[in-house]
């Protein structure tokens, strides 16, 4: 996507955003921001406070200290709900479904929440014009062959990650937070999930906020990297400057400078 005044304005913007638990600082005055149309990585070790983030961007904790903002509208006191309704996507390591429901009612949820295709006229039948051709469209990248009526537990976990990305873009977000969709899943169905989030990027124009320990992934695939440890914001930067970083390297690379 060539760099316009639509992609300058930020869908995403945190201002010294700060969490504890207890005596745990889980995100010490963390400052970036999300851009339409891109990919940005959110990388760190483990424990370093990169779930904390998406958690509390979806609304689920509420920051003990700075600014959220959505659109350029501050959403730091806006409950989760209302967040996923102004378009705020999100998956998770683990995907959640409804277990005990089939394949098709699981993925018209997210197209209820976002406002285009309501769940009745989904269970009803009927079509809404470019709806049946993007999810076909969302299907085909992700590799889908299934029945409709299938139950969700059916599917492998690898399939229900990647479903759980296709419902959060049915949801029609302006931004997703998408926490480690290569966990679990073999190398087809990660070039799959990566393919989704290319998409999403390119031709929907979506910012992307991606948490992912697979550095091939991170490297190729995000525009921009943020990098916190221990809650911290340490680095941030392209793909580059993030594999030169001399905090990055003994922190997160693990790699010794004098070695």
């Amino acid at each position: 996507m060539t760099a316009g005044s639509g992609e300058r304005v930020p869908v995403l913007r945190l201002e010294k955003v700060s969490k504890r638990f207890g005596g745990v600082i889980a995100a010490d005055e963390v400052t970036f921001t999300v851009y339409p149309g891109r990919i940005h990585g959110l990388i760190g070790p483990n424990g370093a406070g990169k779930s904390t983030l998406m958690n509390l961007i979806s609304g689920i904790y509420t920051p003990d200290g700075g600014d959220i903002y959505f659109n350029e509208k501050n959403i730091t006191k806006i409950p989760s709900h209302a967040r996923a309704r102004m378009g705020i996507g999100r998956t998770f390591q683990t995907p959640r479904f409804l277990q005990r429901s089939n394949i098709r009612d699981n993925l018209m949820l997210g197209a209820d929440l976002g406002g285009g295709y309501s769940y009745l006229a989904s269970y009803l039948g009927k079509k809404v014009t470019g709806f049946e051709e993007y999810l076909e469209r969302l299907m085909e990248i992700a590799g889908f062959s299934f029945g409709w009526d299938d139950e969700i537990s059916s599917l492998p976990y690898g399939q229900r990650k990647l479903l759980e990305i296709v419902r959060s873009l049915l949801a029609s977000p302006r931004v997703i937070l998408v926490d480690e969709p290569a966990a679990g899943l073999n190398s087809r169905e990660i070039e799959n999930a990566m393919a989704l989030l290319e998409f999403a990027s390119r031709e929907r124009h979506i910012g992307i906020l991606l948490i992912e320990h697979s550095m091939d992934m991170i490297m190729n695939t995000c525009r921009d990297i943020v990098v916190i440890n221990f809650g911290r914001l340490i680095a941030s930067g392209s793909p580059a400057e993030i594999q030169s970083d001399e905090n990055v390297i003994v922190a997160y690379l693990g790699r010794d400078l004098d070695a």
